[in-house]
């Protein structure tokens, strides 16, 4: 990148996170505005809307390997990035270039500043601006199919814009109750709202409650709903419902055995490790079989490498070895109790040494699952305005937990002293955001290079 592009880019950066993180009036009035001023690229693209509590990205990240390895031009919208801003767009795992970003961005400020001036619509929010740049994107580029990540909620997001080839929730549970609700129905509510009319619905949701709702608005609509569990959850509609069943953990990953609509496989390696991306593994293979029946049919060999090539970093990741250094984005109850329940069956060591930084608006509950497995908590915060006060987050901490609970107001400073008191045989843990979790990949990867 030329020093020029380089200052450009960060200008540009610059520009986009000075934008409203959440806008004060939710709707989807703003990015429809600003879409129409753009030409409506959205409507010249097909897509797999993906919404849902957790997993979102990871379902995300198998399907649109698969689509890739099967020979489609394949988009994918994510969210948050991990190393670097342009990884939230990418075509065939190659992301958008920061030139072609810095020229987006100039195209969709003076819109984005035209809108903010409508007393009517009002200022738009950051990533009301980011699903524009990457739905303009995707259009110039024409792929084949958009693997669309849906960022919070669902009938609110700016994602909720496009009408998919189907649509796909993976999973249920209470998180962003200021803006969600607090009741699992309010969620499911929020979620459901990606439901379009006679659109097919895939749905991992095990909660009886989330499934309750989601199926009334599937009769609302008219859409067709179809179900994708781990073995052993009942079944809400026999004939309906797809299932992923682990067979055997190795050291580069798992390996399931799926049974579907149409098609059953057997031994599929997925290098994501967890019991909950088996449950993960089955929704995208069961959403891939709904894509085949609309256009886009792929082979067993192509399912077979997609999902054994799937990169999808900061989810239950291993980046060192002696000690182990393991980095997890959970960010919520049900995230981090997955990942409490997959350390010790994923992992051996012979203590934990756990370096937390949250949100300040996250419900730090979530740290009850994972403070039993520490042997030492180091407490910090990623350089984000949301970030928990470290000190705050200490003091909550030690009165959950009996262990050594230690402050260091910098990610990088924290992981080096976890790594600096950590045995060959232990394992040092980031986690608690993404944001904290971003930070310390970045500066594991600079240790590597000084």
């Amino acid at each position: 990148m030329s020093h020029q592009t380089e200052a450009a880019y960060g200008r540009a950066l610059e520009w986009i996170h000075s934008i409203g993180r959440f806008g004060m009036k939710q709707g989807l009035q703003r990015i429809e505005a600003l879409l129409s001023l753009l030409g409506n690229p959205q409507e010249q693209l097909n897509y797999i809307h993906i919404g849902g509590t957790n997993g979102k990205g990871s379902v995300a990240s198998m399907i649109a390997a698969v689509l890739q390895e099967s020979g489609y031009r394949t988009a994918l919208f994510t969210s948050p990035y991990i190393q670097a801003f342009t990884n939230r767009m990418s075509i065939n795992g190659l992301d958008i270039s920061s030139g072609r970003l810095v020229e987006l961005v100039e195209r969709v400020r003076p819109l984005v500043e035209k809108i903010g001036e409508d007393e009517r619509l009002g200022q738009m929010t950051e990533f009301e601006v980011v699903t524009a740049l990457a739905l303009t994107y995707f259009a110039g580029e024409k792929p084949d199919l958009v693997v669309l990540e849906v960022g919070l909620g669902g009938r609110l997001d700016a994602t909720n814009v496009v009408k998919p080839l189907v649509s796909v929730i993976t999973n249920i549970s209470l998180d962003h109750t200021d803006v969600l609700g607090g009741t699992v129905e309010e969620v499911a509510g929020e979620k459901g709202g990606i439901i379009k009319a006679a659109v097919p619905v895939l749905t991992g949701a095990a909660d009886e409650r989330a499934q309750r709702v989601i199926a009334e608005l599937c009769r609302e609509r008219g859409s067709p709903l179809l179900y994708a569990f781990p073995a052993g959850v009942s079944t809400p509609a026999e004939g309906n419902t797809a299932f992923g069943e682990l067979r055997r953990i190795e050291s580069d990953g798992q390996f399931l055995d799926y049974r579907g609509f149409a098609r059953s496989y057997r031994e599929l390696q997925i290098p994501l490790r967890g019991r909950h991306q088996i449950a993960n593994a089955a929704v995208a293979v069961a959403a891939l079989e709904l894509l085949a029946g609309r256009g886009f049919p792929f082979s067993e060999e192509e399912l077979r490498r997609g999902l054994a090539k799937t990169v999808w970093p900061a989810r239950l990741e291993l980046i060192g070895k002696r000690p182990l250094l393991i980095l997890d984005g959970a960010h919520n109850p049900a995230a981090m109790e997955g990942l409490a329940a997959a350390l010790p069956e994923y992992f051996s060591y012979r203590r934990l040494i756990a370096v937390i930084g949250v949100m300040a608006d996250k419900d730090w509950s979530m740290l009850d699952f994972i403070l039993p497995l520490a042997d030492t908590v180091i407490v910090t915060r990623p350089e984000l305005p949301r970030s928990a006060a470290p000190e705050a987050l200490a003091a909550t901490v030690k009165s959950r937990f009996s262990g050594k609970v230690l402050v260091e107001e910098k990610v990088e400073g924290a992981l080096k002293r976890a790594l600096a008191m950590a045995g060959a045989e232990d394992a040092v843990l980031v986690t608690g955001s993404f944001y904290t979790v971003s930070e310390a990949r970045l500066a594991a990867r600079q240790g590597e290079r000084d």
